[in-house]
């Protein structure tokens, strides 16, 4: 599977961004996919992530309410709304993808086989 992240970019505090990500290759409605997100000198982190149709998706604490992360299947795309952004927000934002994930390990990021590029996203106060 290959993972193409795309439309991070510069806004100010309160406004919104929508983060997408194509992937190529397998069968991509079998995979779990997520977003983390990496801010200089930490770690990456989980932001959210969809294991399956049918299951309902997880998020970080920090952007619950915030952030919507969707799939459609039929084009093999997963997206991430992002609403009412902070400073705190401002990071690399990557998605994944992974099979066999199972609910407990799916804001791991070591679960996930697959990444994307990474895509800046900067908030600005």
């Amino acid at each position: 599977v290959q993972l193409q992240a795309s439309g991070g970019g510069l806004v100010h505090t309160g406004g919104s961004l929508r983060l997408s990500c194509a992937a190529s290759g397998r069968t991509f409605s079998s995979y779990a996919v997520g977003w983390f997100r990496q801010a200089p000198g930490k770690e990456r982190e989980f932001v959210a992530a969809h294991r399956r149709s049918g299951d309902s998706p997880k998020y970080a604490d920090s952007v619950k309410g915030r952030f919507t992360i969707s799939r459609d299947n039929s084009k093999n795309t997963v997206s991430l709304q992002m609403n009412s952004l902070k400073p705190e927000d401002t990071a690399v934002y990557y998605c994944a993808a992974g099979s066999g994930i199972i609910i407990t390990t799916m804001m791991r990021k070591m679960a996930y086989d697959y990444w994307g590029q990474g895509t800046q996203v900067t908030v600005s106060s």
